[in-house]
C-alpha cells in the first residue's frame, strides 16, 4: 500500500472518530457506507469501537451493517467496563485497608473525561505509589486476591519525571465509585501524561488523541497551563504538539487553549505520521510485537542486524521524541539515526554485562 493510501485510510479514521467524545455527537458525518466498511475493522482492533458508535449512531449511517457492528462491539465494552470497575474497586478498597495511598493514571480516569465512560475501554491499571510505598505495594499487587487485577505500578512516570511524586498525589482529586474514592491525577498532569504517551508510543493508537481532545473540551475554569506545561520547553512543547494534532485531525475545541500558533505552526509531516499510523493500528504492527526475534539474537550476524534494525526503523514521532527532539520542519532521519544508534548501544551493554557475568 503506497504512503498516500495509508495516509487515505488514516483519514476515514479521524473523520469517524471527530467529536465522538461529545455528549451529541455531530449529526452530519463526511462518510458513505463504503468508507464505514473499511473503517470499522481498524476502530474495533484499536479499542475505538464505543467512540465509533457514538459518533454515527445519530446520523444516517445507523442502519448499516458496521453500525450494527460497531454497536455490538459497544455493547461488549459496556460489559468489560463493568468487569473492570468492580476489579478497580478491589484494588483501591485493598491498598486504602493496607494504608498505601494511589494515584490511577490513563485507563479508566480517562474515560471518565467522556459522557460514557464505557466507550472508552479501560485496559490495565497505571497506579502511582509513593517510592517509600513501592516495596509494600508490590507485595500486595501478589496477593492471590487480586490475581485477576492487571496493575502496573509506577513510583514514577516518564512522561512526568520532573515533577515530585508527592506533587503529584498532592495535586490529585477523588472520584467516587461504587462507594470507593478512586484518587486519580489532576487535569494539568494527566493532560501532561496522556499527551507526552502518545507521542512516545508514536502516536499509533487513535483512541489517545480522543483522550487528549476530551480533556481538552472539559477543561475545569482554574485550570493553569502553565502546571500543565511544566519546567521544561521541549516537554512543553510536546503537549503543545499533541493539542494542536487534536485539533487539527479530530476537530477538537481549542478555544481556551492559549497557543494558538502553536496549532497554526504544526508540521504537515506530524500529520502524516500519524495518519500513516491509524491506516493499521494495531498492537500486532507495534514493537515488540512488531518484532520477529531478540535483536540481541542478530549478534554476530552483521547483515542479520541490518534487517533487524530495517525492521525497528521508528516512526519520526516516536524517533523525535526517544533523542528528547523537536518538532520542527527539519529532516527526521538524524533523529531516527540517533534512535537506532541508542538502541544498538543499549544491546552492546547488555551483551558486555552477560559476557562479563560468564
Amino acid at each position: 500500500m503506497s504512503h498516500n493510501r495509508h495516509t487515505q485510510k488514516g483519514r476515514l479514521v479521524a473523520t469517524a472518530l471527530a467529536g465522538s467524545w461529545r455528549a451529541e455527537a455531530p449529526p452530519a458525518i463526511a462518510l458513505d457506507e463504503s468508507e464505514l466498511n473499511e473503517v470499522t475493522p481498524l476502530l474495533c482492533g484499536s479499542g475505538a469501537a464505543g467512540l465509533g458508535w457514538s459518533r454515527i449512531r445519530a446520523t444516517r449511517l445507523r442502519d448499516t451493517s458496521s453500525a450494527a457492528v460497531l454497536q455490538q462491539s459497544f455493547r461488549l465494552l459496556a460489559l468489560q467496563s463493568a468487569i473492570a470497575e468492580e476489579k478497580l474497586v478491589k484494588v483501591f478498597r485493598a491498598f486504602r485497608q493496607s494504608s498505601i495511598p494511589l494515584v490511577l493514571a490513563k485507563g479508566w480516569a480517562a474515560a471518565q473525561f467522556y459522557p460514557d465512560s464505557a466507550i472508552r475501554p479501560h485496559g490495565d491499571m497505571d497506579l502511582l505509589v509513593a517510592p517509600a510505598d513501592y516495596k509494600r505495594a508490590v507485595e500486595l499487587a501478589e496477593n492471590p486476591q487480586l490475581s485477576d487485577c492487571w496493575i502496573d505500578l509506577h513510583k514514577s512516570f516518564p512522561e512526568l519525571e520532573e515533577r515530585r511524586v508527592d506533587s503529584l498525589f498532592e495535586r490529585s482529586s477523588l472520584i467516587e465509585l461504587n462507594h470507593e474514592p478512586i484518587r486519580v491525577l489532576g487535569a494539568e498532569d494527566h493532560l501532561a501524561l496522556i499527551a507526552i504517551h502518545l507521542l512516545k508510543h508514536g502516536a499509533w493508537r487513535p483512541l489517545w488523541l480522543c483522550d487528549v481532545a476530551a480533556v481538552l473540551e472539559s477543561l475545569p475554569t482554574d485550570f493553569s497551563w502553565e502546571l500543565c506545561l511544566g519546567n521544561r520547553p521541549n516537554r512543553a512543547r510536546w503537549i503543545t504538539t499533541t493539542i494542536a494534532l487534536a485539533h487539527r485531525l479530530l476537530s477538537a475545541d481549542a478555544g481556551s487553549f492559549p497557543f494558538v500558533e502553536e496549532v497554526k505552526r504544526l508540521p504537515e509531516w506530524v500529520s502524516v505520521s500519524v495518519l500513516q499510523q491509524w491506516s493499521a493500528p494495531f498492537a500486532v504492527n507495534q514493537p515488540p510485537l512488531s518484532h520477529s526475534a531478540p535483536i540481541s539474537s542478530y549478534l554476530g550476524k552483521p547483515w542479520g542486524i541490518l534487517a533487524a534494525l530495517g525492521e525497528r526503523w521508528p516512526n519520526p514521532i516516536l524517533a523525535t521524541i526517544s533523542v528528547n527532539g523537536e518538532f520542527n520542519s527539519l529532516p527526521r532521519l538524524p533523529y531516527q539515526l540517533g534512535n537506532c544508534a541508542l538502541r544498538m548501544g543499549q544491546v552492546m551493554r547488555r551483551f558486555a554485562s552477560r559476557s562479563h557475568s560468564t
